[in-house]
């Protein structure tokens, strides 16, 4: 069974009012907003990577949906498998980082044990308040797509995590990505629809505009790259389709200017699919747009 079609079969359940039928990344209930991610090793994170640095993807990529809703952050529950006590150790270190880094107190959690040789599964759920974005259902037609940050370093970050040679800036991107908080708090309260790119890019956009009921047109030439990676490996396409960048994805009025360092990267029209285009030339659609469990 692939993710969509778990999720199909999710949204025939009994749903609370703030599932948003299960249509976006994070849950409201009495007046929070409440998002959950899970990190599996060999999944999302490679074993040999420093268990600090897993503490902190697992904050942060929870906190990235959070910042997509322009909420503040309240704090975190953390359910956590006792495994090697010098990488629980580590483990907590860096988890200490990212607390105190994203002034994201702990509430509470859970400690559970695994079968030996088991790979190891952490979650986190995290609570914000005071959200003011819309869902990502909300683009309109004629809005542009906007994009903040550089997309696909986090993907050369795990080429080079997994031995590749390249520069520490791209590794870091992958090991310790910064959710777009105060760019999702600017934003909020002007955009239409916004959501974090973490399964990639075009599957994202695509994902944006198909719970808008509307087209999506990008252009690969756009595509906002580092420094760093267009040195290392210019690939847009790739780029585009690689996951865990943790940017801000944002519809807005077409003409209006955000007030953060951000890339027109598209539109949105009347119509249903993902288009692209590359300085006005049609590009095939790739078969694989992003991340998709199953």
């Amino acid at each position: 069974m692939t993710e969509a079609e778990f999720l199909d079969r999710l949204c025939a359940l009994p749903l609370h009012p703030g599932a948003h039928a299960l249509a976006d990344d994070t849950a409201t209930l009495a007046g929070l907003t409440i998002t959950s991610d899970t990190l599996v090793e060999g999944v999302h994170f490679l074993p040999a990577d420093p268990p600090g640095d897993v503490a902190w993807k697992l904050v942060a990529t929870n906190l990235s949906d959070l910042a997509a809703k322009g909420a503040l952050i309240e704090g975190i529950l953390l359910n956590h498998p006792l495994t090697d006590q010098h990488w629980d150790a580590a483990f907590l270190d860096g988890l200490a980082e990212a607390l105190a880094a994203f002034a994201c107190p702990l509430i509470g959690g859970d400690t559970v044990s695994l079968p030996a040789g088991a790979p190891r599964v952490l979650t986190v759920t995290a609570f914000g308040r005071d959200a003011a974005a819309p869902r990502r259902s909300g683009a309109r037609p004629g809005d542009a797509l906007w994009v903040t940050g550089t997309i696909g370093d986090a993907a050369a970050g795990l080429a080079i995590a997994q031995g590749a040679a390249g520069p520490a800036a791209l590794l870091a991107r992958y090991r310790r990505p910064l959710p777009r908080l105060s760019e999702g708090r600017a934003l909020a309260p002007h955009v239409h629809a916004m959501m974090d790119v973490s399964d990639g890019l075009l599957i994202d956009a695509a994902r944006m505009a198909a719970a808008s009921g509307l087209a999506v047109a990008i252009d690969l030439a756009a595509v906002p790259l580092s420094a760093e990676l267009a040195a290392w490996r210019p690939d847009r396409l790739a780029a585009a389709t690689a996951g865990d960048d943790y940017e801000l994805l944002f519809a807005a009025p077409d003409g209006w200017m955000p007030p953060v360092a951000a890339t027109c990267i598209g539109s949105f029209a009347a119509g249903q699919g993902l288009s692209l285009t590359e300085d006005g030339r049609p590009v095939a659609l790739p078969a694989r747009l992003g991340w998709q469990h199953g």
